[in-house]
């Protein structure tokens, strides 16, 4: 590719046909911590007060609304030209997103053509196009998503040795952005900061004319962005630190040993890319060690978490790709095989994970959506027995249709024999459901659920009439609460007009 404006052309192609392959769901906090409360934003209207749902996060101001209101931008201006339909409040966003992807990815590539060369560069770019993970997540509304992107953006003005590309305005920034969407954002920047303070000369400068007024001003809009959306004023990013690291409540999602991401974690989703990862942090010259630095530190801090996650390293992943791609430009005659055998290893899990696992939690809204045209539509009543936030809600529906699905904040209050409602519900499904619905008159009109729950309340569904009308497809790999099936039911006698 000749320069950025083609290379550009060719990546946000490449990006839009991966934000069209990907139609799975990965984690809950894709819909819960972005588009729901968007479109909870702009679709609330006073006389809808159930219409959307915000989680406990929320509720407890762990959460700043900077990131959602990149949405509910989106949202509003479909509103505003009449083009809300579902549809469009399910792409947009997601299309939105990649395209953001594309820029960092051509970020990426100058970047390394600024540093090293264009060879190096196009290594780099390739390697980072072949990532099965970066595939699988970059067009997702994930804050994580957002975190990597803004991390890309911020290293193509950080103040490297030897370049003459660094803006200390520019880059911090960028950073701050990305502490005030993920607090989290600031642990891969402590020692690219840190390392930049070491080597500027003009040490006072740096802090009272770039670290104070940037750090003033996004704090600054944060604050009042939060206070307009809480109705009072909430640092959210210090309740985020509060619980995730000093309560250490986190482990409410499951804990893992410490080592979890140096022989997990990393290893998956840097996957073929490892042995061209190691072999590059031997060959890369000395300022990128700091680059090395970054991730070795990141993964580091992130093992001390008890809850782990992949994602929660995913920003690290572009630093890994600059280290591949030194490695494939230096195999010399064998890079054409090494470009191949990357291209290819990564193709069937980008395609499987984007398309097949974990796909029915999408799949089965579009169900819910045909009860929206439907006359009853104030008569249905959907109520979503799975695992807590399984699907996604009203941004995948738009339309006041009455649902319900099990809830499970976690206990803040510090009680010892504190259950949610869904495990509450789990540990006896059976009973659960005869006694909430006790009352003929307060059935759900569809039930949706996994298919191992089917036998447990075979005789709940048999007595109540409710019959199967739909079968979708959601994983390969069953695993405890999460069947390879979902069922929607339907009330036989319910929709007489």
């Amino acid at each position: 590719a000749g320069g950025p404006a083609p290379l550009l052309a060719l990546t946000v192609a490449l990006r839009t046909l991966n934000c069209f392959l990907v139609r799975t769901s990965f984690v809950p906090d894709e819909y819960w911590q972005s588009l729901e409360v968007a479109h909870r934003m702009v679709f609330k209207y006073p006389w809808r007060n159930n219409y959307g749902y915000l989680t406990w996060e929320w509720a407890n101001g762990l959460r700043g609304y900077s990131y959602p209101l990149i949405f509910a931008s989106i949202y509003k201006a479909l509103q505003l030209l009449a083009k809300d339909d579902v549809q469009l409040l399910i792409w947009v966003p997601r299309l939105a997103q990649a395209v953001l992807a594309a820029f960092a990815d051509v970020k990426l590539y100058s970047l390394v053509r600024h540093l090293e060369n264009a060879e190096t560069a196009k290594c780099v770019y390739f390697c980072q196009l072949c990532s099965w993970f970066t595939w699988y997540s970059c067009t997702r509304t994930l804050t994580n998503t957002m975190e990597t992107l803004l991390t890309i953006f911020a290293l193509s003005y950080y103040p490297i040795k030897g370049s003459k590309m660094g803006s200390s305005c520019k880059y911090l920034a960028l950073v701050a952005l990305a502490i005030v969407i993920r607090p989290t954002a600031v642990i891969p920047w402590i020692p690219l900061v840190f390392s930049h303070f070491l080597q500027e000369e003009r040490k006072a400068e740096l802090i009272l004319h770039n670290c104070i007024p940037v750090g003033l001003v996004t704090v600054g809009t944060s604050l009042i962005i939060d206070r307009v959306f809480f109705g009072e004023w909430v640092l959210v990013q210090l309740n985020f630190l509060k619980f995730n690291v000093l309560q250490n409540l986190g482990t409410f999602y499951g804990s893992h040993p410490w080592h979890w991401y140096f022989t997990q974690g990393l290893p998956v989703i840097l996957g073929t890319h490892l042995p061209f990862f190691i072999h590059g942090c031997a060959l890369a010259p000395k300022r990128c060690h700091i680059f090395l630095v970054a991730v070795i530190w990141t993964v580091l801090v992130y093992s001390m978490l008890s809850h782990k996650e992949f994602r929660f390293i995913y920003p690290v992943l572009p630093f890994c790709m600059v280290f591949c791609g030194y490695s494939l430009k230096n195999l010399k005659a064998w890079k054409k095989s090494a470009a191949s055998f990357l291209l290819l290893s990564n193709l069937l899990p980008a395609l499987y994970t984007g398309l097949i696992h974990q796909r029915g939690s999408l799949d089965v809204m579009s169900h819910i959506q045909q009860l929206c045209s439907n006359s009853y539509q104030s008569q249905a009543f959907v109520f979503i027995m799975m695992p807590c936030h399984s699907t996604p809600f009203y941004s995948h529906v738009h339309c006041p249709l009455k649902m319900r699905f099990l809830q499970c904040p976690p206990d803040l209050m510090g009680n010892e024999s504190y259950i949610d409602e869904a495990d509450v519900f789990y540990s006896n499904p059976l009973g659960w459901l005869n006694k909430e619905f006790h009352n003929d008159t307060l059935l759900p009109s569809h039930l949706i659920f996994f298919s191992v729950l089917e036998q447990e309340i075979s005789s709940f569904l048999a007595l109540r009439d409710y019959e199967k009308t739909a079968t979708v497809f959601h994983t390969h790999v069953p695993q405890g609460r999460v069947g390879s099936h979902i069922y929607v039911y339907r009330k036989k006698t319910e929709m007489k007009h």
